[in-house]
């Protein structure tokens, strides 16, 4: 697309032709957390995952809502990026390697869990435990923070190299959720930038 400058110069503006799947962890995200307000900010262009397990997650079912979450998402833009947090890393990464699906131009993985670290629910998430990182096939990008409870920065460091995925070590945030007190989170935004470089409008 081309638009004038204040000089009345033709320039092109650059736009990205996204729709976000979220997917959160357990529970959802609450109103605090980062994934909530950048999708307030996206509005019709985000979709986020509606399985019937939030609470005690069943992979089948979080799978599935990956899968109805993309197929809307789809309908609203040309090209799908996951969104996704702590348990939710793993239905997006089950998801991908299950389903048959169109274009995904990314998958933005931020905290996973540990499924054989001490933290991890294992009696509620019992079907989250068997789980395996295998190479993705598409662009990925791992975020793990320095004193993750959920998770080493070694080991989620160790999950991005079986996912074939770029790794991002932020510092000491926590679980980067809501308790982190990330707000809207703009180097979350920056590094999910760098995921889905831009592409010129015609």
């Amino acid at each position: 697309m081309c638009s004038q400058d204040r000089r009345g110069r033709r320039v092109k503006r650059w736009w990205a032709v996204v729709a976000y799947v979220i997917v959160p962890g357990i529970d959802g995200s609450d109103g605090e957390h980062w994934q909530t307000l950048w999708e307030r900010q996206w509005g019709a262009s985000a979709v986020r995952i509606a399985p019937a397990s939030w609470s005690a997650p069943e992979l089948d079912d979080w799978v599935g809502a990956v899968q109805g979450a993309y197929e809307e998402a789809s309908r609203r833009d040309s090209r799908v990026v996951l969104v996704a947090h702590s348990l939710g890393c793993w239905a997006a990464a089950e998801w991908l390697g299950r389903e048959t699906y169109g274009q995904v131009g990314g998958a933005f993985l931020v905290a996973p869990a540990d499924p054989q670290g001490s933290a991890f629910p294992r009696q509620a998430a019992s079907t989250f435990v068997g789980v395996s990182a295998l190479p993705l096939p598409c662009p990925a990008l791992v975020v793990g923070s320095a004193d993750d409870p959920y998770c080493a920065p070694e080991v989620a460091e160790g999950f991005a190299a079986r996912w074939d995925a770029r790794w991002h070590l932020v510092g000491a945030y926590g679980h980067i959720n809501s308790a982190s007190g990330l707000g809207l989170w703009r180097e979350g935004r920056e590094l999910l930038d760098s995921l889905t470089p831009r592409e010129p409008s015609r």
